[in-house]
Protein backbone atom coordinates (compact mmCIF):
# COMPACT_ATOMS: atom_id res chain seq x y z
CA UNK A 1 0.00 0.00 0.00
CA UNK A 2 2.81 2.41 0.81
CA UNK A 3 4.37 1.85 -2.62
CA UNK A 4 1.03 2.44 -4.36
CA UNK A 5 0.45 5.65 -2.39
CA UNK A 6 3.89 6.89 -3.33
CA UNK A 7 3.23 6.06 -6.97
CA UNK A 8 -0.07 7.94 -6.87
CA UNK A 9 1.58 11.00 -5.37
CA UNK A 10 4.23 10.96 -8.09
CA UNK A 11 1.54 10.52 -10.72
CA UNK A 12 -0.06 13.76 -9.56
CA UNK A 13 3.31 15.45 -10.00
CA UNK A 14 3.45 14.24 -13.60
CA UNK A 15 6.36 11.89 -13.04
CA UNK A 16 4.73 8.60 -14.02
CA UNK A 17 3.12 7.38 -17.23
CA UNK A 18 -0.70 7.31 -17.05
CA UNK A 19 -0.87 3.75 -18.40
CA UNK A 20 1.95 2.23 -16.36
CA UNK A 21 2.69 2.71 -12.69
CA UNK A 22 6.12 1.12 -12.79
CA UNK A 23 8.68 1.79 -10.16
CA UNK A 24 12.22 2.61 -11.21
CA UNK A 25 13.30 -0.75 -9.81
CA UNK A 26 10.84 -2.61 -12.02
CA UNK A 27 12.03 -0.68 -15.07
CA UNK A 28 15.63 -1.54 -14.33
CA UNK A 29 14.82 -5.23 -13.89
CA UNK A 30 13.17 -5.21 -17.31
CA UNK A 31 15.55 -3.01 -19.30
CA UNK A 32 19.01 -3.17 -17.70
CA UNK A 33 20.50 -5.33 -20.52
CA UNK A 34 19.40 -2.69 -23.00
CA UNK A 35 21.06 0.05 -20.92
CA UNK A 36 24.26 -2.02 -20.85
CA UNK A 37 24.19 -2.43 -24.63
CA UNK A 38 23.57 1.30 -25.12
CA UNK A 39 26.35 2.24 -22.70
CA UNK A 40 28.94 0.03 -24.40
CA UNK A 41 27.75 1.15 -27.83
CA UNK A 42 28.15 4.80 -26.90
CA UNK A 43 31.56 4.13 -25.34
CA UNK A 44 32.69 2.64 -28.66
CA UNK A 45 31.53 5.73 -30.55
CA UNK A 46 33.31 7.94 -27.97
CA UNK A 47 36.68 6.25 -27.60
CA UNK A 48 38.25 7.87 -30.68
CA UNK A 49 37.87 11.23 -28.94
CA UNK A 50 39.12 9.89 -25.61
CA UNK A 51 42.16 8.19 -27.18
CA UNK A 52 43.07 10.96 -29.64
CA UNK A 53 45.55 12.64 -27.31
CA UNK A 54 47.44 9.38 -26.71
CA UNK A 55 47.96 8.88 -30.45
CA UNK A 56 49.15 12.47 -31.05
CA UNK A 57 52.78 12.04 -30.00
CA UNK A 58 53.58 8.81 -31.93
CA UNK A 59 51.79 10.05 -35.06
CA UNK A 60 53.37 13.50 -34.79
CA UNK A 61 56.83 12.00 -34.28
CA UNK A 62 56.53 9.62 -37.25
CA UNK A 63 54.93 12.00 -39.75
CA UNK A 64 56.08 15.40 -38.37
CA UNK A 65 52.55 16.71 -37.92
CA UNK A 66 51.60 19.51 -35.50
CA UNK A 67 48.71 19.47 -33.06
CA UNK A 68 46.54 21.50 -35.44
CA UNK A 69 47.01 18.96 -38.24
CA UNK A 70 46.34 16.07 -35.88
CA UNK A 71 43.11 17.75 -34.70
CA UNK A 72 41.91 18.69 -38.19
CA UNK A 73 40.50 15.26 -39.08
CA UNK A 74 38.31 15.13 -36.00
CA UNK A 75 37.06 18.64 -36.78
CA UNK A 76 36.03 17.56 -40.29
CA UNK A 77 34.26 14.48 -38.92
CA UNK A 78 32.41 16.77 -36.54
CA UNK A 79 31.29 18.98 -39.44
CA UNK A 80 29.73 15.91 -41.04
CA UNK A 81 27.84 15.31 -37.81
CA UNK A 82 26.67 18.94 -37.79
CA UNK A 83 25.20 18.55 -41.27
CA UNK A 84 23.77 15.05 -41.01
CA UNK A 85 22.67 14.45 -37.40
CA UNK A 86 19.10 15.77 -37.84
CA UNK A 87 18.57 13.38 -40.76
CA UNK A 88 19.85 10.48 -38.67
CA UNK A 89 17.34 11.49 -35.99
CA UNK A 90 14.54 11.36 -38.55
CA UNK A 91 15.61 7.84 -39.54
CA UNK A 92 15.63 6.75 -35.90
CA UNK A 93 12.12 8.16 -35.36
CA UNK A 94 10.88 6.28 -38.41
CA UNK A 95 12.69 2.96 -38.17
CA UNK A 96 13.87 2.52 -34.58
CA UNK A 97 17.38 2.36 -33.14
CA UNK A 98 18.24 -1.25 -33.92
CA UNK A 99 18.11 -0.96 -37.71
CA UNK A 100 20.77 1.75 -37.62
CA UNK A 101 22.89 0.47 -34.73
CA UNK A 102 23.81 -2.97 -36.08
CA UNK A 103 25.21 -1.93 -39.48
CA UNK A 104 26.63 1.22 -37.90
CA UNK A 105 28.72 -0.75 -35.39
CA UNK A 106 30.11 -3.03 -38.10
CA UNK A 107 31.08 -0.15 -40.39
CA UNK A 108 32.55 1.94 -37.58
CA UNK A 109 34.74 -0.97 -36.44
CA UNK A 110 36.15 -1.32 -39.94
CA UNK A 111 36.69 2.45 -40.27
CA UNK A 112 38.70 2.59 -37.03
CA UNK A 113 40.85 -0.41 -37.97
CA UNK A 114 41.59 1.33 -41.29
CA UNK A 115 43.57 4.02 -39.42
CA UNK A 116 46.32 1.41 -39.11
CA UNK A 117 47.07 2.05 -42.80
CA UNK A 118 48.01 5.73 -42.39
CA UNK A 119 51.00 6.45 -44.67
CA UNK A 120 51.85 10.04 -43.77
CA UNK A 121 49.88 11.90 -46.45
CA UNK A 122 47.46 14.49 -45.14
CA UNK A 123 44.94 13.60 -47.86
CA UNK A 124 44.72 10.02 -46.64
CA UNK A 125 44.59 11.09 -42.99
CA UNK A 126 41.65 13.40 -43.62
CA UNK A 127 39.99 10.80 -45.86
CA UNK A 128 40.06 8.24 -43.05
CA UNK A 129 38.50 10.73 -40.67
CA UNK A 130 35.78 11.54 -43.20
CA UNK A 131 35.00 7.83 -43.61
CA UNK A 132 34.87 7.37 -39.84
CA UNK A 133 32.73 10.50 -39.49
CA UNK A 134 30.15 9.21 -41.98
CA UNK A 135 29.67 5.74 -40.50
CA UNK A 136 29.90 6.94 -36.87
CA UNK A 137 26.76 8.99 -37.51
CA UNK A 138 24.83 5.74 -37.25
CA UNK A 139 26.02 5.11 -33.67
CA UNK A 140 26.13 8.62 -32.21
CA UNK A 141 24.49 9.73 -28.98
CA UNK A 142 21.09 10.37 -30.62
CA UNK A 143 20.60 6.67 -31.28
CA UNK A 144 21.47 5.43 -27.80
CA UNK A 145 19.60 8.17 -25.92
CA UNK A 146 16.48 7.76 -28.09
CA UNK A 147 16.42 4.03 -27.39
CA UNK A 148 16.68 4.47 -23.62
CA UNK A 149 14.39 7.50 -23.31
CA UNK A 150 11.67 5.65 -25.21
CA UNK A 151 11.34 2.78 -22.71
CA UNK A 152 12.09 4.43 -19.34
CA UNK A 153 9.52 6.57 -17.54
CA UNK A 154 10.23 6.73 -13.81
CA UNK A 155 14.01 6.30 -13.95
CA UNK A 156 14.74 8.17 -17.19
CA UNK A 157 17.42 10.42 -15.65
CA UNK A 158 19.51 7.62 -14.16
CA UNK A 159 19.01 5.38 -17.21
CA UNK A 160 20.27 8.14 -19.52
CA UNK A 161 23.08 8.77 -17.05
CA UNK A 162 24.27 5.17 -17.24
CA UNK A 163 23.93 5.19 -21.02
CA UNK A 164 25.84 8.44 -21.42
CA UNK A 165 28.49 7.14 -19.02
CA UNK A 166 29.71 5.26 -22.07
CA UNK A 167 31.72 8.33 -23.00
CA UNK A 168 33.20 8.44 -19.47
CA UNK A 169 33.90 4.71 -19.68
CA UNK A 170 35.82 5.42 -22.87
CA UNK A 171 37.85 8.03 -20.98
CA UNK A 172 38.61 5.49 -18.25
CA UNK A 173 39.65 2.64 -20.53
CA UNK A 174 40.87 4.20 -23.77
CA UNK A 175 43.92 6.25 -22.62
CA UNK A 176 45.74 3.58 -20.58
CA UNK A 177 44.70 0.79 -22.96
CA UNK A 178 45.76 2.77 -26.01
CA UNK A 179 49.04 3.77 -24.35
CA UNK A 180 49.73 0.12 -23.47
CA UNK A 181 48.94 -1.14 -26.96
CA UNK A 182 51.07 1.59 -28.57
CA UNK A 183 54.00 0.87 -26.25
CA UNK A 184 53.81 -2.91 -26.73
CA UNK A 185 52.70 -3.33 -30.34
CA UNK A 186 52.79 0.09 -32.03
CA UNK A 187 50.04 2.54 -32.92
CA UNK A 188 48.96 0.62 -36.05
CA UNK A 189 48.10 -2.53 -34.10
CA UNK A 190 46.43 -0.38 -31.44
CA UNK A 191 43.93 0.95 -33.99
CA UNK A 192 43.07 -2.57 -35.19
CA UNK A 193 42.65 -4.03 -31.70
CA UNK A 194 40.57 -1.11 -30.45
CA UNK A 195 38.37 -0.96 -33.55
CA UNK A 196 37.58 -4.63 -34.01
CA UNK A 197 37.71 -5.69 -30.35
CA UNK A 198 35.69 -2.89 -28.79
CA UNK A 199 33.34 -2.71 -31.75
CA UNK A 200 32.77 -6.45 -31.77
CA UNK A 201 31.77 -6.47 -28.11
CA UNK A 202 29.36 -3.55 -28.66
CA UNK A 203 27.83 -5.32 -31.66
CA UNK A 204 27.27 -8.54 -29.73
CA UNK A 205 25.41 -6.75 -26.94
CA UNK A 206 23.26 -4.77 -29.38
CA UNK A 207 22.29 -7.87 -31.34
CA UNK A 208 20.83 -9.48 -28.22
CA UNK A 209 19.51 -6.54 -26.20
CA UNK A 210 18.95 -3.33 -28.18
CA UNK A 211 15.19 -2.99 -28.82
CA UNK A 212 13.66 0.47 -28.38
CA UNK A 213 9.93 1.28 -28.27
CA UNK A 214 9.55 1.24 -32.05
CA UNK A 215 11.55 -1.97 -32.34
CA UNK A 216 9.28 -3.60 -29.76
CA UNK A 217 6.20 -2.34 -31.61
CA UNK A 218 7.59 -3.81 -34.83
CA UNK A 219 8.01 -7.17 -33.10
CA UNK A 220 4.37 -7.05 -31.99
CA UNK A 221 3.23 -6.45 -35.58
CA UNK A 222 4.29 -10.01 -36.32
CA UNK A 223 1.14 -10.96 -34.40
CA UNK A 224 -2.11 -10.33 -36.36
CA UNK A 225 -3.88 -8.51 -33.53
CA UNK A 226 -1.25 -5.84 -33.11
CA UNK A 227 -1.08 -2.34 -34.59
CA UNK A 228 1.52 -1.19 -37.09
CA UNK A 229 4.69 0.64 -36.13
CA UNK A 230 3.45 3.74 -37.90
CA UNK A 231 0.42 3.86 -35.57
CA UNK A 232 2.54 4.36 -32.46
CA UNK A 233 1.98 7.98 -31.42
CA UNK A 234 4.01 9.47 -28.58
CA UNK A 235 3.41 12.77 -26.73
CA UNK A 236 5.60 15.77 -27.45
CA UNK A 237 6.31 18.82 -29.59
CA UNK A 238 6.04 19.01 -33.34
CA UNK A 239 9.15 20.12 -35.21
CA UNK A 240 7.86 23.66 -35.79
CA UNK A 241 6.88 23.93 -32.11
CA UNK A 242 10.36 22.83 -31.06
CA UNK A 243 11.96 25.56 -33.18
CA UNK A 244 9.96 28.16 -31.26
CA UNK A 245 10.58 26.74 -27.78
CA UNK A 246 12.81 29.08 -25.75
CA UNK A 247 13.81 26.39 -23.25
CA UNK A 248 15.17 24.14 -25.99
CA UNK A 249 17.20 27.05 -27.38
CA UNK A 250 18.66 27.68 -23.92
CA UNK A 251 19.59 24.01 -23.63
CA UNK A 252 21.23 24.15 -27.08
CA UNK A 253 23.17 27.35 -26.29
CA UNK A 254 24.41 26.12 -22.90
CA UNK A 255 25.42 22.77 -24.40
CA UNK A 256 27.29 24.35 -27.29
CA UNK A 257 29.22 26.83 -25.17
CA UNK A 258 30.35 24.48 -22.44
CA UNK A 259 31.10 21.53 -24.74
CA UNK A 260 33.28 23.66 -27.01
CA UNK A 261 35.76 23.96 -24.17
CA UNK A 262 35.01 20.61 -22.55
CA UNK A 263 35.70 18.56 -25.68
CA UNK A 264 38.81 20.63 -26.34
CA UNK A 265 40.05 19.76 -22.85
CA UNK A 266 39.08 16.08 -23.22
CA UNK A 267 40.88 15.69 -26.56
CA UNK A 268 43.98 17.58 -25.39
CA UNK A 269 43.82 16.44 -21.76
CA UNK A 270 46.73 14.06 -22.16
CA UNK A 271 49.15 16.71 -23.51
CA UNK A 272 47.75 19.27 -21.02
CA UNK A 273 48.84 16.99 -18.18
CA UNK A 274 52.21 16.32 -19.78
CA UNK A 275 52.70 20.10 -20.09
CA UNK A 276 51.84 20.41 -16.38
CA UNK A 277 54.73 18.05 -15.53
CA UNK A 278 53.27 14.55 -15.64
CA UNK A 279 54.98 11.63 -17.39
CA UNK A 280 53.11 9.92 -20.25
CA UNK A 281 52.21 6.99 -17.98
CA UNK A 282 51.03 9.28 -15.18
CA UNK A 283 49.05 11.38 -17.65
CA UNK A 284 47.34 8.29 -19.08
CA UNK A 285 46.21 7.18 -15.64
CA UNK A 286 45.11 10.68 -14.66
CA UNK A 287 42.99 10.89 -17.81
CA UNK A 288 41.54 7.55 -16.78
CA UNK A 289 40.83 9.02 -13.32
CA UNK A 290 38.97 11.83 -15.06
CA UNK A 291 36.84 9.19 -16.75
CA UNK A 292 36.06 7.57 -13.39
CA UNK A 293 34.93 10.97 -12.14
CA UNK A 294 32.81 11.28 -15.29
CA UNK A 295 31.03 8.01 -14.53
CA UNK A 296 30.38 9.24 -11.00
CA UNK A 297 29.04 12.50 -12.42
CA UNK A 298 26.58 10.75 -14.70
CA UNK A 299 25.30 8.37 -12.04
CA UNK A 300 25.00 10.97 -9.29
CA UNK A 301 23.46 13.64 -11.50
CA UNK A 302 21.17 11.06 -13.11
CA UNK A 303 19.86 10.11 -9.68
CA UNK A 304 19.48 13.76 -8.65
CA UNK A 305 17.60 14.91 -11.74
CA UNK A 306 15.03 12.16 -11.18
CA UNK A 307 14.35 13.88 -7.84
CA UNK A 308 15.11 17.57 -8.38
CA UNK A 309 14.73 19.93 -11.32
CA UNK A 310 17.68 19.62 -13.70
CA UNK A 311 18.12 23.41 -13.83
CA UNK A 312 19.47 23.27 -10.26
CA UNK A 313 21.56 20.13 -10.66
CA UNK A 314 22.81 21.05 -14.13
CA UNK A 315 23.44 24.71 -13.41
CA UNK A 316 25.70 23.96 -10.45
CA UNK A 317 27.49 21.17 -12.29
CA UNK A 318 28.24 23.21 -15.42
CA UNK A 319 29.47 26.17 -13.41
CA UNK A 320 31.78 23.98 -11.29
CA UNK A 321 34.40 23.71 -14.04
CA UNK A 322 35.21 27.38 -13.41
CA UNK A 323 36.97 26.04 -10.31
CA UNK A 324 38.49 22.90 -11.82
CA UNK A 325 40.12 24.09 -15.05
CA UNK A 326 42.45 26.74 -13.55
CA UNK A 327 43.98 24.02 -11.35
CA UNK A 328 45.37 22.35 -14.52
CA UNK A 329 47.23 25.42 -15.79
CA UNK A 330 50.98 25.22 -16.28
CA UNK A 331 52.65 27.27 -13.55
CA UNK A 332 49.78 26.72 -11.14
CA UNK A 333 49.47 22.96 -11.30
CA UNK A 334 50.92 20.77 -8.56
CA UNK A 335 50.29 17.05 -8.07
CA UNK A 336 47.49 17.86 -5.60
CA UNK A 337 45.79 20.54 -7.73
CA UNK A 338 46.02 18.34 -10.82
CA UNK A 339 44.14 15.51 -9.10
CA UNK A 340 41.51 17.92 -7.75
CA UNK A 341 41.17 19.71 -11.07
CA UNK A 342 40.95 16.50 -13.08
CA UNK A 343 38.24 15.15 -10.76
CA UNK A 344 36.15 18.32 -11.00
CA UNK A 345 36.62 18.55 -14.75
CA UNK A 346 35.85 14.87 -15.27
CA UNK A 347 32.78 14.93 -13.02
CA UNK A 348 31.28 17.91 -14.85
CA UNK A 349 32.28 16.66 -18.30
CA UNK A 350 30.48 13.42 -17.59
CA UNK A 351 27.13 15.17 -17.18
CA UNK A 352 26.90 17.54 -20.14
CA UNK A 353 25.59 15.38 -22.99
CA UNK A 354 23.47 13.50 -20.46
CA UNK A 355 21.89 16.77 -19.29
CA UNK A 356 21.25 17.80 -22.87
CA UNK A 357 19.52 14.50 -23.70
CA UNK A 358 17.46 14.53 -20.50
CA UNK A 359 16.39 18.16 -20.86
CA UNK A 360 15.51 17.60 -24.52
CA UNK A 361 13.27 14.68 -23.53
CA UNK A 362 11.60 16.71 -20.76
CA UNK A 363 10.99 19.86 -22.83
CA UNK A 364 10.36 18.25 -26.25
CA UNK A 365 8.68 14.95 -25.29
CA UNK A 366 9.16 11.72 -27.26
CA UNK A 367 6.98 12.44 -30.32
CA UNK A 368 9.94 13.69 -32.39
CA UNK A 369 12.72 13.14 -29.88
CA UNK A 370 15.14 11.55 -32.35
CA UNK A 371 14.80 14.41 -34.81
CA UNK A 372 15.00 17.15 -32.17
CA UNK A 373 17.92 15.57 -30.36
CA UNK A 374 19.49 15.10 -33.78
CA UNK A 375 19.62 18.89 -34.00
CA UNK A 376 21.10 18.97 -30.50
CA UNK A 377 23.69 16.46 -31.69
CA UNK A 378 24.55 18.87 -34.51
CA UNK A 379 25.18 21.49 -31.85
CA UNK A 380 27.35 19.03 -29.94
CA UNK A 381 29.21 18.18 -33.15
CA UNK A 382 29.80 21.87 -33.88
CA UNK A 383 31.37 22.20 -30.44
CA UNK A 384 33.40 19.05 -31.16
CA UNK A 385 34.68 20.60 -34.39
CA UNK A 386 35.59 23.99 -32.95
CA UNK A 387 36.96 22.96 -29.56
CA UNK A 388 39.84 20.57 -30.36
CA UNK A 389 40.91 22.59 -33.42
CA UNK A 390 40.92 25.84 -31.43
CA UNK A 391 42.88 24.16 -28.63
CA UNK A 392 45.46 22.84 -31.10
CA UNK A 393 45.79 26.25 -32.78
CA UNK A 394 46.05 27.94 -29.37
CA UNK A 395 48.86 25.61 -28.34
CA UNK A 396 50.71 26.01 -31.64
CA UNK A 397 50.42 29.82 -31.37
CA UNK A 398 50.95 30.44 -27.64
CA UNK A 399 52.92 27.31 -26.76
CA UNK A 400 50.54 26.66 -23.87
CA UNK A 401 47.01 25.53 -23.05
CA UNK A 402 46.51 28.29 -20.46
CA UNK A 403 44.46 30.59 -22.79
CA UNK A 404 42.06 27.70 -23.47
CA UNK A 405 41.53 27.05 -19.77
CA UNK A 406 41.00 30.74 -18.97
CA UNK A 407 38.32 31.09 -21.65
CA UNK A 408 36.71 27.94 -20.26
CA UNK A 409 36.20 29.56 -16.86
CA UNK A 410 33.98 32.32 -18.29
CA UNK A 411 32.10 29.93 -20.58
CA UNK A 412 31.27 27.50 -17.78
CA UNK A 413 29.69 30.30 -15.72
CA UNK A 414 27.58 31.51 -18.65
CA UNK A 415 26.39 27.97 -19.45
CA UNK A 416 25.47 27.30 -15.84
CA UNK A 417 23.44 30.51 -15.78
CA UNK A 418 21.47 29.51 -18.89
CA UNK A 419 20.50 26.18 -17.34
CA UNK A 420 19.54 27.89 -14.06
CA UNK A 421 17.07 30.07 -15.99
CA UNK A 422 15.00 27.19 -17.45
CA UNK A 423 11.25 27.06 -16.76
CA UNK A 424 9.23 24.20 -15.22
CA UNK A 425 8.84 20.97 -17.22
CA UNK A 426 5.81 20.49 -19.49
CA UNK A 427 3.50 17.67 -18.36
CA UNK A 428 3.73 15.21 -21.27
CA UNK A 429 2.14 12.51 -19.13
CA UNK A 430 -1.18 14.30 -19.57
CA UNK A 431 -1.03 13.28 -23.24
CA UNK A 432 -1.86 9.60 -23.60
CA UNK A 433 -0.20 7.88 -26.61
CA UNK A 434 -2.89 6.92 -29.12
CA UNK A 435 -3.10 4.96 -32.32
CA UNK A 436 -2.99 7.12 -35.42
Amino acid sequence: MRTNDRAKRRLKMGELDLEQLETARAEWRRYWPMVLAACIGFSFMSFMTAAAGVFMDPLGAEFHWGRTELSLGMAIASILSILCSPFIGILIDRHGSRRLALPGLVLTSIAIAAFSQVNGTMTQWLGLWIAWGVVALLVQSTLWSTAIASVFRVGKGLALGVTMSGTALAQVVAPPLSNYLIAMFGWRTAYVVLGLGWGGFALLLSVFFLFDLRDRARQRTLQPADVSVASVSLPGLGISEAWRDVSLWKVAAATFLVLTVTIAVVVHQFPILVEAGMSRTQAAWLVSLSGVAGVMGKLISGTLIDRYHARIVGGITLASTAVGWPLLMSGIATPVTIVIGIMISGYAAGTKIQLCSYLTARYAGMRNYGTIFGFMTSVIALASAIGPLAAGASYDHFGSYTPLLLVGVAISLISGGLVFSLRSYPDWNAQVPVAA
